[in-house]
Order: structure tokens, then sequence, then C-alpha cells
């Protein structure tokens, strides 16, 4: 199993076996290069622990402990003496992106994974006859164990004894919007409190023992995001790249242009062609472990950028979240959101779903070639800030344009013409979705069509054409797993 994800980190491998528990990690060194071999242990060797993702406050969580306890400076270490001085609950207080599994000499034990499910983790649950299986990816568990996959759930942890708990949501059950009916615009102070929040935020997953970039699709996020990159680095007199991919005329590759010379970033352009998208495709939907076509198609250029950009870094920062944040798609500005309390509604949902949609599609491409991304914009701090104001901000009235709240925090920030941009989907700011539903048109007239229209159990009912092309591609590679339990669809298109 450990192997199949070697991918995911390709600098070192380790292992251990602690009374009938067995841990594996495939390590991308990114805090603690020379010194945060996993699994790592206590002082006494009487706990082990291997992670994914990043622990943002963990210098904060091991302030107070005495000389001598630690044995790294790795971010992961201090989740395992938060939980063994605190215990499993204790999860709740780290701040980042993770997936950890912990065993302990007393035959205890525990497996988490962060509140928003940045990072990926399935499992197959065992009984008295069979073990209990973890794994990042689906293509990790053996053909006989992929009927019984499941999504772990994130915001929850489980143990033997207990088995699984909450211990968060993706957006905290207190944050309730401030309604202010004698203040129905923003004013200086809020949008204040909201470039803080992104800087903040931004500045936190920055924290890095190697290079960072930025992937710069020239849209707001990305540019907003690598503008506040370029600035805190600046100050450590360091130099920021980020990487734009599409095809030649296509309008991110041009947007991206623009921001990275007015930042002053160390821009790298992908140019990919229509023959070069269509020979990416079922390797992507491999990659992936999904068949949804909109993630199809901004996965695609994804997984090209992602192949240039970790050729130069192990980090890229990116723009995932703030559409569900600040209301960025445009389907959230109908009808039937004009009600405020409908569309946050709509907004906790959305993100209560990014980890199986866009968060699993950045996951796998840049995983895929051993490269981390890290979300300033799903930042807790970040979500909890921008969840509780009034949701009639991140309304569109009077023609207002989308996330029109997040643009005026950083007015000056970017020329107006990108700022107020505006939004295209990924797939087909960079060109790969016009391709890719061609191809989808063309594949399907050659194909059997019996074959083409059935309709797997355990499924969705497959949209269209283009969806069904991209079905068979993945059924190829995860027979036996049922995407009923492992998958989720975009409700909306």
């Amino acid at each position: 199993m450990l192997a199949r994800v070697q991918h995911r980190g390709p600098d070192d491998t380790g292992v251990v076996a602690v009374d009938g528990a067995w841990l594996g990690h495939q390590r991308l060194s990114i805090i603690d290069v020379s010194g945060g071999h996993q699994p790592l242990a206590d002082v006494d060797e009487t706990a082990w622990i291997v992670g994914n993702g990043e622990i943002y406050n963990h210098e904060r969580l091991t302030a107070g402990l005495p000389d001598g306890v630690l044995q790294s400076k790795s971010d992961t270490e201090a989740a395992l003496h938060t939980v063994m001085r605190e215990g499993p609950a204790a999860v709740a207080s780290l701040n980042g992106m993770f997936a950890i599994a912990m065993v302990t000499l007393a035959g205890t034990g525990l497996v988490a994974r962060d509140p928003l499910g940045v990072k990926p983790l399935y499992w197959v649950e065992g009984d008295e006859d069979s073990p209990t299986l973890f794994a990042s990816e689906l293509r990790a568990f053996e053909p006989e164990h992929r009927p019984h996959v499941t999504a772990f759930p994130p915001g929850c942890l489980w143990t033997p004894t207990a088995g699984v708990v909450r211990f968060a949501d993706a957006v905290p059950v207190e944050v309730v919007p401030a309604r202010r009916a004698q203040t129905p615009e923003w004013d200086n102070v809020v949008l204040d409190q909201v470039r803080d929040a992104v800087v903040a935020a931004v500045r936190r997953r920055m924290m890095s023992d190697v290079g960072i970039g930025v992937f710069l699709s020239g849209g707001l996020d990305s540019a907003l995001v690598a503008a506040i990159a370029v600035r805190e680095a600046s100050a450590r007199g360091e130099i920021v790249p980020t990487f734009a991919v599409g095809t030649p005329e296509s309008a991110d590759l041009a947007a991206a242009r623009r921001v990275a010379e007015h930042i002053g970033s160390d821009h790298h352009e992908v140019v990919v062609t229509a023959e070069e998208i269509g020979t990416a495709l079922d390797e992507t939907v491999a990659v992936i472990e999904h068949f949804d076509p909109l993630l199809v198609r901004s996965s695609v250029p994804n997984l090209v950028l992602a192949r240039e950009a970790s050729k130069k870094v192990k980090v890229v920062l990116t723009g995932e979240g703030a559409d569900e944040l600040f209301g960025g798609y445009l389907y959230m500005h109908g009808a039937e959101f004009a009600d405020p309390d409908a569309l946050q509604g709509e907004l906790v949902r959305s993100l209560g779903q990014l980890h199986g949609l866009n968060l699993q599609r950045c996951d796998r491409t840049t995983m895929f070639y051993g490269l981390e991304a890290r979300e300033p914009f799903l930042d807790s701090a970040l979500v909890r800030t921008i969840m509780a104001l009034p949701p009639e901000w991140k309304q569109t009235p009077d023609g207002r344009p989308e996330k029109a709240l997040l643009r005026e925090a950083f007015r000056g920030w970017l020329p107006d013409e990108l700022l107020w941009r505006g939004k295209e989907q990924f797939g087909d700011g960079s060109g790969a979705g016009i391709v890719l539903a061609k191809l989808a048109v063309e594949k399907v007239e050659h194909a059997d069509t019996d074959a083409v229209a059935d309709v797997p159990a355990h499924c969705w009912p497959l949209r269209n054409d283009e969806e069904r092309m991209y079905y068979r591609i993945w059924e190829k590679h995860f027979a036996g797993i049922r995407p009923d339990a492992t998958l989720t669809p975009f409700a909306t298109a």
C-alpha cells in the first residue's frame, strides 16, 4: 500500500510496527529537512506518529515543553506531544491541513483529519477478523478491500475504543453572521479586517525550509495570494516564483503575465497544445481519482503545471476556497439564493464539500509530482472571520461584481483591470475546457453506444457524454471502488 503512494513523498520512506499497529510514511521534506524523518517518536519511544500536511501553529503548541523533549523541529512532532499531553480531543487545537496517525506502546492510538479535509484520507473499517486500514489515496488499497473503502470524514478522529468522533466542523457551528441592518454596507474597519485576515493566512502558509511558489491563473484569488506572497518575501530579500499554464491564446496566460509584471515575481509560463491536453487526459483522471467534468477540465492543466513547478519548488500557494468564502460562483447570485440566509447556507455547504472536489483535484495533481499545495483562503482563522460577516455583503445588488468585498479590501494592490477581472473557471480560462469538451464529443461518437450509456451502480446518474467518457477512464483504474462512498459530484454546474 505504501509503495502505491510513493509519489506523495519521494524524499524518504519510514515504517514502524507496534503491537498490531503499523505506520508507514512517504516523506516530502519541507520542515526540518534533515531531522524530520517519520515516523516520529517521543524521547522514550512510547508513542509514534506519521502525518501528511502542515501544522501551522506548531511552534506555539511546543513553546512550553521542557528542554530535551522535542527530537526534531518537525511540525508533526508538535501534534504528537499535544495529543500525549492533552488526549485525543487535543487535535482540535491543531491549526493546519493534516491527516495524522498515532500509536503507543500502551495499545492506544488515533487517526485524525483536518476540519476542511484539505488533506485526503480514506479507510476500510475492520472487525475482529480484519484490520482497520487507512491511506492517503484510493490507489493504495488492495483489490479485495476496494468495495469497502470510504472517505474518512473531515473534522473527525478515530480511536480503537471510541470509533469515529467529530472534533470540528468545516465552518465552526458557533460562527453566526452579524446582522447590521443599520449598516447596509461595509466600512473601512471591515475592509481592514478582511485584508489583515487574508494577509495573515498567506503569511502562515509561507512557513517552510524550502522554496515556495504560487500557482497564478491571473484570476483575482491567485493574483492576491501572489501579491501578498511577493510582499512578504521581499521583506526577507527573497523572490517568489509564479507559475501559469494555458493554451497559446488563453486568457489566463495573458492575465497572469500582467499580474506577474505588476508584482515583480519570477514568472514561468507553461504553454500547452490541444494535442498535449488530449494526451494527458487518461493520466489526469487516474491521478485525481475522480471523473466529474468540471474537475477533469481544470485538472489537466493543473497536472501539467505541477509537473513543471515541481522542478523549481516543493511548495505552492493557490487561490482555492475564495469562491466558497466570498460567494464567487455565478450560480450563487441567482434567485434561489436571493435570501441572505439561503446564501449563507450554500456557502457553508460548499465549504463542507470542498474536500471531495477542488481540494481533491488540487492535492492529487500536485502531490503526484511531490509538490505540496497550500490554500491560504481555507485558513481556519480566515474562515471564522469571513463566515461571521453578514451574507448580504457577499451578494451582488445593482450589478456589483461577485467578491466585491474582497476586491475592495485589496484596492491598490493590483491594477483595476486585474482587480475587477470577471470570473472564469480555471479549465475555461486556461483553454483546456474547450479542448476537452470537443474531445469528448469525438470519442463518444466512436464509442460503443450501449457501453457509453451505462450508469454504474452506486453512482450518481452520469449527466452527459463528457462525464461518461471520464467515468470509463476512471473505472479502468479503480474497479471495485464505490463512487458514492468516496467521491463528491458538483451539485451545481
